[in-house]
């Protein structure tokens, strides 16, 4: 009987070390894209995100990490097709989603309401796929005509010169950045968090960094129109305001009028919107370099 209750304990402490990903149908159009397959047994959308969201309580309560991961019902069906498989077949949805755990975007589960952690995983989505839209535009760029350098990777240093400058010449406190390239099929927008820590570094996700750095490389690439604005915040002034406009292969300075008008209009319907109190509207640190405004490397003839 001892020896029973060990193997069963031992399990149990087993069961606690591994790690597990479900993949989620986050929308109702999804959710009846399974339902053609006769093992995918869920009626109802709204039942199925209770009964996962009971089943991740029930995980973490038990001390077991859990990743949700996005599923994209076509992408499951791509993924069958490519492999031979049968789409029709639990077996084979589980090896999607644990593919899905390296390659596409993914949150862990930290105890909070699926409610915020759905809009959150489609974020995160929408930032992968637009980093990966991006890259791969620099890199269909190929090598210059005239010298043969690669054009992608030179504006990718150049845009990671201007980004480290930027933070370089931000005032302490928090960073919070914003670009925007539209001169690309579609507007691609990522964001950027530089908050101060205690010991006054500024520490960045690797992957925001990234993903920032290659839709301004993109930007500047191309020549598109497109700007990047910053907001700063610290405890013991008003939050300031600034940003630039993408210029040729560099950036032009707003005017402390521009980003005004940009900040106190609706993007979308164009109407005054009321300035906030306490924010500083403001012309951006100088950025110069050598009595240039773009930075020294790059690619440049």
């Amino acid at each position: 009987m001892a020896a029973h209750t060990d193997h069963w304990t031992m399990r149990r402490v087993l069961r606690r070390e591994i790690a597990g990903t479900i993949g989620l149908l986050t929308d109702e159009h999804d959710f009846r894209a399974m339902r053609r397959y006769r093992t995918f047994t869920f009626h109802d959308h709204t039942t199925y995100l209770r009964q996962v969201e009971d089943l991740l309580k029930t995980r973490a309560l038990q001390g077991t990490h859990t990743t949700v991961a996005l599923f994209d019902p076509q992408e499951y069906a791509d993924f069958c097709e490519a492999k031979g498989l049968d789409p029709d077949n639990p077996a084979h949805r589980t090896r999607f989603t644990a593919e899905l755990a390296t390659t596409g975007p993914t949150l862990p589960y930290e105890g909070q309401p699926l409610a915020d952690l759905v809009p959150a995983l489609v974020d995160e989505a929408v930032r992968q796929a637009t980093w990966e839209y991006a890259a791969t535009l620099l890199a269909r760029l190929g090598a210059c005509a005239t010298c043969g350098e690669d054009l992608g990777r030179a504006a990718f240093a150049q845009a990671s010169d201007l980004v480290a400058r930027i933070l370089d010449t931000a005032p302490p406190g928090n960073s919070h950045l914003v670009c925007s390239v539209t001169g690309t099929p579609e507007t691609l927008v990522a964001v950027l968090h530089a908050d101060e820590a205690a010991d006054g570094t500024t520490p960045l996700d690797e992957a925001e960094a990234l993903e920032f750095t290659t839709i301004l490389a993109l930007g500047v690439a191309t020549r598109s129109p497109g700007g990047l604005v910053m907001r700063t915040s610290s405890f013991d002034a008003p939050d300031r305001v600034y940003g630039w406009r993408l210029r040729g292969e560099g950036l032009e300075p707003l005017t402390a009028g521009e980003v005004f008008d940009a900040y106190c209009t609706d993007a979308e319907s164009g109407d005054l919107i009321a300035p906030e109190s306490g924010v500083d509207y403001c012309v951006p640190p100088d950025l110069t370099q050598d009595g240039q405004q773009g930075p020294a490397q790059g690619h440049h003839h």
